[in-house]
């Protein structure tokens, strides 16, 4: 009988193959993957059983060179890493209990950093690699491709000026080899306790770019807005694909005391809100990514002071054509993967 192990490289396998997106494993039903925003069956390997799903957990948690992992889903029922299958590729998985099993979700991650030109962005999207400092967010529902954006922005900076790269990430999903840049990669859990304790002596590690995996938590976006303030670029995810909203979620995070000043600190240093989301290709093959960015320091500056973004009365649709927009905004759009 096959192993665990065995099982799971199998099912992987067809999974990356068919370019899915992510695969779902859950007690009792069949393996699922996710193939340009759909769910379907992947056939041949039954119905999970509870053993099967621990096997699964068990081999990818061996395979890491570390316990804590294995620790945080015993005592919290629920934990997230990057797991590498040889020959098949590398996998972000989060795996939690439902009714005393174990569910699992794996993301294929590649093996190779995306270039920020096969992306197909806009330009404006590319220029934020030089910015020198300021606050950048990128911002899009699960699955919408933020994560390949951020990824393809750090591995165009480690072909320009020799730069300090810092990220906080959890987990830690594209790995950075350094060429121009010297890049520190943190994983929450294992190198630091939290973002907000990652950031929290970030200066001191002479940073001049930071990047935060989710910025969502109140003290994380003080320390974040601190460092943009004293010269650090920080790139930034945030769970919304409205640029208006991603700065009102930044607000509304903040104790009601405090609103104000973060509000006044995010005008200062805000230097682009990048949104996109994944849509359905026109010819039925698959899915391409689309993006609004809204640039132009003091259009930003004046309406997050205003409670708002740079638009008019209505956003233009994520399909509006670029020469169309306002200026402080473009719109382009891409083939991209969903992660």
């Amino acid at each position: 009988m096959d192993s665990p192990a065995e099982i799971l490289e199998v099912l992987l396998r067809q999974a990356v193959e068919r370019g899915a997106s992510d695969v779902h494993l859950k007690v009792p039903s069949e393996p699922l993957m996710r193939v340009h925003g759909v769910l379907e069956r992947i056939p041949g390997l039954g119905r999970l059983t509870p053993v099967q799903a621990e096997g699964h957990l068990a081999s990818m948690l061996a395979g890491l060179p570390h316990s804590a992992r294995q620790f945080e889903f015993e005592s919290r029922g629920e934990v997230d890493f990057t797991a590498a299958l040889p020959g098949v590729g590398r996998f972000r998985v989060n795996a939690y209990r439902q009714r005393g099993s174990v569910t699992l979700i794996l993301r294929p991650v590649p093996f190779a950093v995306p270039r920020l030109d096969d992306l197909g962005l806009p330009a404006e999207v590319g220029a934020l690699a030089g910015a020198p400092h300021g606050l950048v967010l990128v911002g899009g529902p699960a699955g919408s491709g933020v994560t390949t954006t951020i990824a393809a922005l750090i591995d165009r900076m480690n072909d320009g000026p020799p730069r300090s790269v810092i990220t906080i990430e959890d987990p830690i999903e594209v790995l950075h080899a350094d060429r121009t840049c010297a890049i520190n990669q943190r994983e929450v859990g294992l190198d630091t306790a939290s973002v907000a304790d990652g950031l929290g002596r970030v200066l001191r590690h002479d940073p001049d770019v930071v990047m935060v995996g989710s910025l969502d938590d109140p003290r994380a976006i003080d320390v974040a807005l601190d460092a943009a303030a004293d010269g650090v670029l920080v790139i930034a995810a945030v769970s919304t694909a409205d640029p208006s909203e991603a700065i009102e979620r930044l607000v509304a995070a903040a104790a009601s005391p405090r609103r104000r000043a973060v509000r006044t600190a995010l005008a200062s240093c805000v230097r682009a809100v990048v949104c996109q989301r994944l849509v359905a290709r026109e010819d039925g093959a698959g899915r391409r990514a689309e993006a609004r960015v809204v640039t132009g320091e003091e259009q930003i500056r004046r309406l997050v002071l205003a409670g708002g973004v740079p638009y008019a009365a209505e956003p233009p649709p994520f399909e509006a054509d670029a020469g169309s927009t306002p200026d402080a905004m473009a719109v382009g759009s891409a083939t991209a993967t969903s992660r």
